[in-house]
């Protein structure tokens, strides 16, 4: 996997500025997006600049190369994954939450009509 999804020599390091640093934030800025009612192409355009971040960090903390395609669109993907998933466990908390009278919770990430 190592060359493939990331570049440095072990996988920790991914996990920990990747998943676990950009993981976060995306988490919380989708978070952010739902809560402020925002649209799913917001905050994908916000994903895009916090892949720019991630790459960054990479390159700061580990002599990782900071323009490369390849693992700019490796992280980008793993942030939009957990910032999709943030928005959407917030807009259904949100849902049932505050319109309780129409909606109920379906699973963790998904409302349906009471009725």
């Amino acid at each position: 996997m190592q060359g493939i999804l990331y570049e440095e020599p072990s996988v920790w390091q991914f996990f920990f500025v990747t998943c676990l640093l950009g993981g976060w934030a995306a988490w919380m800025t989708g978070k952010a997006c739902a809560q402020t009612w925002r649209s799913f192409v917001q905050l994908f355009a916000y994903m895009l600049g916090l892949g720019i971040a991630v790459r960054f960090i990479h390159h700061a903390l580990f002599g990782g190369t900071m323009f490369s395609l390849q693992y700019y669109i490796v992280d980008t993907i793993v942030l939009m994954i957990l910032g999709f998933i943030g928005y959407q466990y917030t807009r259904t908390n949100q849902m049932v939450t505050q319109y309780s009278w129409l909606y109920e919770r379906a699973s963790l990430l998904s409302w349906k009509p009471k009725g």
